[in-house]
């Protein structure tokens, strides 16, 4: 398989894993998150809702205490009880007992005179309030409950008038309430750091302080609630930011109590856990992404490794079933060869017979017929050579089982062809490893495995050069390798599958036979080995064996 569709296959396989792992888990952590966002964003706009519907119940409940108040006191006293600043301050000190919530109380006639007035601001005596709107309005409505003014004494307030009738004549029960309480119960409202709290009238008029922005009488920063009747609680924003209002009528008032909150703040444990959910999302997908890089790696590296495995695997089949095919044809041709060979043989012989045994020595053509004889002679010997070795390629025999020392084999051979290599100045150096292990195999055909290839080193080298042999164990695979190096002109890149095959040589005619490294092959593939050559131009040969340690 191609390098690009090994890539293509891992692409692939990154794309469906990422897919499968990444997908449920965007979908999950969505889902999670966004219910968790609106169950808790209907949490805070409830609780927000709650918080303005108690302060809103405060407020109605002072108002309620002090208009009951009043008219318990109007219906309990006549006018002219009251009309006695002594007696008025009395009561007012007795009103006062419990709680601070009056600045100030007076009478006014149905003329709108100001009769008799207990606090801070006795010139208000004798004021006529005929033509206020609070007099006219107390006076048509019973009891009225201003929104907040100057009047006659120039300062922000706002009062409580009670109408009643004594015969034929009414008269108004007036108090100034105390803003304070009112500013104390709206303040409570304000929480966080940016919350606020204040009212306002049907006019969007502020009735109380801002925490931070506006005064009493301006008109707030924040949307007009002012026609607000039932609760409501939004989201809104202004000036590019957004903030949390809850807007409800005070129903004594008619007031609009509003509050404001900072998102911000509120949602503060919602972004806290958007950013650990996030967090842990963004470690969750670079632990996904490294697992998956990290596995389709691993996982490509052993199907290449089991795909060069399996190509390793299908040449030695190739090259096995070759060479038993060729096997089996070299041993037919021998055989046949071998036939006519005997009879040419036996015939050269009977004809040399009959040279010797007939006196044509003066003949003028004796010396041809011997040399004729000699030939066929010599060239029926070389051609039985030649089918001897096509039999032993062929031949499929059990090799002998026993102790071998590789070493002191490889030593043998290499004194077997000492002469040949001393007379082309050829230098074979042998590296053994000393504790080379033996190995249960056939120490003949081993000596014909080293001896064809070094044989073949040397017809490589031709003259002055150098062979190196080494030995070593592997305990890893339990094998014993065994390199013959020669320093020739190497074998060509489109020779190198060739070389096993029968009857395949480079050499001249007359040279070699083309059987000797198929030999190699087959013997050692018989003592369960295995045989790998390597070679560069101009840089020599290598021929590796492998034999396992029985």
């Amino acid at each position: 398989m191609e390098e690009r569709t090994y890539k293509k296959l891992w692409r692939k396989i990154i794309l469906t894993t990422l897919g499968f792992s990444l997908i449920p888990l965007f979908t999950l952590g969505f889902t999670i998150y966004y219910q968790f966002s609106v169950s808790y964003s209907a949490k805070i706009f409830e609780n927000l809702k709650t918080l303005v519907e108690n302060r809103r119940s405060s407020i109605d409940l002072f108002f309620d205490e002090r208009v009951s108040q009043l008219v318990t006191i109007a219906h309990t006293h006549s006018l002219k009880q009251l009309s006695d600043e002594a007696y008025l301050n009395k009561v007012f000190n007795t009103m006062q007992t419990r709680s601070k919530s009056y600045i100030d109380i007076g009478i006014i006639d149905q003329s709108g005179n100001h009769l008799a007035y207990i606090g801070p601001y006795p010139e208000l005596k004798g004021v006529n309030y005929q033509k206020e709107d609070w007099f006219q309005s107390a006076m048509s409505g019973g009891v009225y409950i201003s929104d907040v003014f100057l009047g006659f004494r120039k300062f922000p307030h706002f009062i409580i008038a009670v109408m009643t009738r004594e015969g034929d004549k009414s008269w108004i029960l007036r108090a100034t309430i105390n803003s304070e309480i009112i500013d104390q119960i709206v303040r409570a409202a304000q929480t966080g750091k940016k919350g606020d709290a204040f009212i306002i009238n049907k006019r969007n008029i502020l009735q109380t302080a801002p925490r931070f922005s506006g005064e009493i009488f301006g008109h707030p920063k924040s949307p007009d609630f002012s026609k607000s009747i039932e609760t409501q609680v939004e989201e809104l924003r202004i000036d590019r930011e957004k903030g949390l209002f809850a807007a409800t009528q005070i129903s004594t008032t008619k007031w609009i109590l509003v509050i404001k909150e900072d998102p911000r703040e509120q949602l503060t444990p919602l972004l806290k856990a958007r950013f650990i959910a996030a967090s842990l999302f963004l470690a969750g997908i670079l632990v996904i992404v490294l697992g998956t890089l990290l596995t389709t790696r691993a996982m490509m590296n052993q199907l290449i490794q089991v795909d060069r495995q399996k190509a390793i695997s299908e040449d030695l089949m190739i090259q096995s079933s070759k060479m038993a095919a060729l096997g089996k044809m070299a041993a037919g041709i021998a055989h046949e060869i071998n036939n006519p060979l005997a009879v040419i043989g036996e015939k050269a012989g009977w004809i040399k017979d009959l040279l010797s045994e007939e006196d044509i020595t003066g003949n003028t053509n004796y010396q041809e017929f011997e040399d004729a004889v000699r030939k066929i002679e010599y060239h029926v010997d070389r051609a039985k050579k030649v089918t001897h070795r096509l039999l032993g390629f062929a031949r499929r025999m059990e090799p002998r089982q026993e102790k071998v020392d590789i070493n002191k084999t490889l030593n043998e051979t290499v004194d077997f062809l000492e002469n040949e290599s001393r007379f082309r100045n050829i230098d074979i150096q042998i590296d053994p490893q000393p504790d080379l292990p033996e190995t249960t195999s056939d120490s003949s055909q081993l000596q014909q495995v080293f001896l064809n290839i070094i044989n073949n080193a040397i017809d490589a080298i031709s003259k002055n050069g150098e062979i190196r042999i080494k030995t070593r164990y592997h305990s890893k695979n339990n094998e014993v390798r065994i390199e013959i190096s020669d320093n020739g002109p190497g074998i060509p890149k489109e020779d190198i599958d060739k070389i096993f095959d029968p009857f395949y040589t480079t050499k001249e005619v007359g040279q070699g036979t083309g059987l000797g490294l198929s030999i190699v092959y087959s013997i050692i593939e018989q003592l369960g080995g295995r045989i790998m050559v390597a070679s560069e131009l101009g840089l020599g040969t290598t021929f590796t064996i492998y034999l396992p340690i029985k």
